[in-house]
């Protein structure tokens, strides 16, 4: 079930969200389970017993590592620990990857192997990462395990998040959990909602508009683009996962405070950013955090000296781009991304602290530019012909006619989009002043709200981005 569907914002959420508010604080929990697994199921029936399944694992390994600590068996809550990781990971690694290695090996060896395509469940590699998050802090003993099976059960597939994040640790909830069944909950309707219809708006009025006009361009034989029409779908592609993926992640969050849950923010105007280093602390923010708190720094981090800092570095960037997809493309993105963190870190840190904001900024968004194509583009062949033409190497049919109408077309709302994904539109609303910024907030979320549901009931195209990851 996607967010931006008149099926959940007039029938699901609507019902559940109701319910919620009426039923007495110790039924809240399990109301919020309930409704999470079928909201789950609604497109996944099948699957939704897998995630049952790892609920009941990580809930059982868990209480033993802590029993295991708490008796002074650190070896076996190791042991533990490490058998929850392997049976994680092993349906990850199995349900994600096990199509692409299969044909890899097909192509690579020629034999014939009789494989019925593995579907992907929807959002594990997210609910994934939270659990793998949560049997590691237990072993730290960052807190003690949770004995509940319904609110470990609600953490793991609580819907705001379930599909696309933001990864979400368990003690950033835990609070808000106990919070809940004492009936101290406090959510913040005003909040929630205005930060769901925010992020409605940017999936729907503009990932979506962007979307209708991008994706056939990426199906169009390549080596008829010319290199300003590539760097046009490069950066309009770049607006479009934005918006899609924050505009998620900003219904998530809002749908969250309406709950009486405060979700970690995903995004923080990662285009503004000043280098790729910032640029990784400023999108997908629960990702790489998750990376560098459970991956990074167990690896030793940047203390063992720099050839074991630049290895840590793409190791974490080459799981990092693989966790997006199953297709190479993404583990090429990811390598990509770490040379370009070890070329910082050891090379240009000095000299680009010389350089003035605006040249840092137009270096980041250059070369990130350029890793959406990587990331856009499955097929190798097809990717070195975009990547050529990016640079002067393409033919340049599409040029004269489709290029120059949809500058015309879509100029206003790219120029629009690319102002409102940097801090330029707050700032314009801080200086407006508090009374303007009270009276102009509500109003345009009123419109942007009219305008989504109009563009919802006339849609025929309204994909998430983020599903397939």
């Amino acid at each position: 079930m996607v967010f931006s569907t008149p099926l959940f914002l007039f029938v699901f959420f609507p019902v559940f969200f109701g319910l919620y508010l009426l039923l007495p604080a110790r039924a809240k929990i399990p109301w919020l389970l309930i409704g999470s697994l079928v909201f789950y199921a609604w497109g996944e029936p099948a699957h939704v017993f897998l995630m049952a399944g790892e609920i009941l694992l990580i809930w059982g390994i868990g209480l033993g590592i802590q029993r295991a600590r708490d008796r002074g068996r650190p070896r076996l809550a190791s042991l533990l620990l490490f058998l929850g990781v392997l049976l994680i990971l092993g349906a990850l690694v199995y349900f994600k990857y096990a199509n692409l290695f299969v044909t890899g090996f097909r192509r690579l060896t020629g034999v014939r192997i009789r494989w019925k395509t593995v579907a992907l469940p929807i959002g594990i590699s997210f609910y994934s990462f939270q659990a793998l998050s949560y049997l590691v802090d237990v072993r730290r003993g960052r807190f003690p395990a949770q004995r509940n099976l319904i609110r470990l059960g609600a953490y793991i597939s609580m819907f705001p998040q379930l599909i696309a994040g933001p990864i979400v640790r368990y003690d950033q909830v835990a609070r808000d959990l106990d919070a809940l069944a004492r009936g101290e909950s406090r959510p913040d309707l005003s909040e929630g909602m205005g930060r769901m219809i925010l992020g409605l708006g940017k999936k729907v009025l503009i990932a979506n508009q962007i979307a209708a006009w991008c994706d056939p361009l990426w199906q169009t034989a390549p080596q008829n683009l010319s290199a300003p029409v590539v760097w046009l779908m490069a950066g309009m592609y770049a607006l479009q996962i934005y918006y899609d993926f924050s505009g998620y992640s900003d219904m998530a969050i809002g749908m969250g405070r309406m709950l009486g849950f405060r979700f970690p923010e995903n995004f923080r105007y990662p285009y503004a950013a000043l280098s790729i280093r910032d640029f990784w602390r400023r999108w997908h923010i629960s990702l790489s955090s998750w990376f560098r708190d459970y991956v990074y720094i167990p690896l030793g981090g940047s203390r063992r000296g720099a050839p074991r800092t630049l290895l840590n570095l793409m190791i974490v960037f080459a799981l990092c781009g693989f966790w997006h997809g199953a297709s190479w493309n993404f583990l090429l993105w990811g390598l990509y991304y770490g040379v370009l963190l070890c070329l910082e870190k050891f090379f240009l840190k000095d000299r680009m602290a010389r350089w003035p904001d605006w040249l840092r900024r137009m270096y980041a968004l250059f070369f990130v530019v350029v890793g959406w194509a990587i990331f856009a583009v499955e097929d190798f062949g097809r990717l070195g012909v975009y990547l050529g033409a990016m640079f002067g190497r393409a033919g340049g049919g599409a040029w004269d006619g489709f290029f120059l109408y949809s500058l015309r077309s879509y100029l206003p709302m790219l120029l629009a989009a690319a102002a409102a994904s940097t801090p330029a539109g707050k700032l314009a609303l801080e200086r407006a002043g508090e009374r303007a910024g009270r009276v102009l907030r509500p109003v345009l979320l009123a419109l942007g709200l009219a305008l989504s549901v109009c563009y919802l009931v006339d849609a025929t195209y309204n994909p998430f981005l983020y599903f397939r990851f």
